[in-house]
């Protein structure tokens, strides 16, 4: 495991790379032994500052939910990341151009808590502490180089999560469902990019059900004396591949009877 003063370095780096946008190398090559959990530890330490200057919890998100992502990073578990009150966007909004450093989206359900939820719980336990779904995009953004220059070596899950999991921000629809009433695992979207769809994808591929991705994140937060509380969003995990947005860039996020989520970046 890492020491304690490397995760406390890691984590001011990550958080002068956000505040200054310009990316640190890949912590998986900096220290060739470290583990998920010290890539948590990271990403809490980076928490423990970022509440210290003010800032609030609003949610969490799961990433890599997708086999075909697991299978791409060699990995067989999603990882998890911190929603703060900076990252909320309005729907419709435009991203400021200075905001992220290399912007990219993903088409997601979100979970509004009614309750809050602690270690292991069961799908059943999810459904009726959740308030509501609704349709979402996450923003996603990263402090970390995608690909070392002179190895060619590519992320890994530890550095993704010590990157609080790329999490950049979420922009959540207008369109609220009871998740008793709807099939999650067939509620899709149809994701256009400048006028072109670019996308399409189903909720099934999160995990064949996106309710068990939030069974996921509790246990794993309980594991870390963390809980899921009322109030939050949970970002399921994305049902798609990420897409790229540079500046101008339209994204219209059609998931039909479900809803729609729009973000421009300016």
């Amino acid at each position: 495991m890492l020491s304690k003063d490397d995760i406390t370095t890691a984590a001011a780096d990550l958080l002068r790379a956000e505040e200054t946008r310009q990316q640190i190398g890949l912590l998986s090559r900096r220290h060739p032994d470290i583990t998920l959990d010290d890539a948590y530890a990271i990403q809490s330490a980076q928490m423990d500052q970022k509440l210290a200057q003010g800032r609030r919890i609003i949610g969490w998100k799961i990433g890599l939910t997708s086999k075909v992502m697991q299978d791409a990073l060699g990995i067989s578990t999603p990882d998890s990341g911190v929603i703060y009150d900076d990252m909320d966007f309005a729907d419709g909004c435009t991203v400021p151009a200075d905001r992220f450093i290399q912007p990219r989206i993903e088409a997601e359900i979100a979970f509004v808590m009614k309750a809050p939820l602690s270690g292991k719980v069961t799908r059943e336990q999810v459904l009726a502490a959740t308030d509501y779904v609704a349709p979402s995009i996450e923003i996603l953004d990263t402090r970390i180089l995608r690909a070392d220059a002179d190895t060619g070596q590519t992320r890994k899950i530890f550095d993704t999560v010590s990157d609080n999991a790329a999490n950049g921000g979420i922009v959540l629809g207008p369109q609220k469902h009871d998740p008793n009433t709807v099939d999650l695992r067939w509620v899709g979207a149809i994701l256009t990019k400048n006028d072109e769809v670019v996308a399409t994808g189903l909720g099934a591929a999160v995990l064949n059900d996106p309710v068990m991705g939030i069974v996921w994140l509790s246990e794993r937060m309980g594991q870390f004396g963390q809980r899921i509380e009322a109030g939050q969003v949970v970002l399921a995990g994305s049902f798609i591949a990420p897409i790229e947005c540079p500046s101008g860039t339209r994204i219209d996020a059609d998931y039909g009877s479900f809803g729609r989520v729009t973000v421009n970046f300016a």
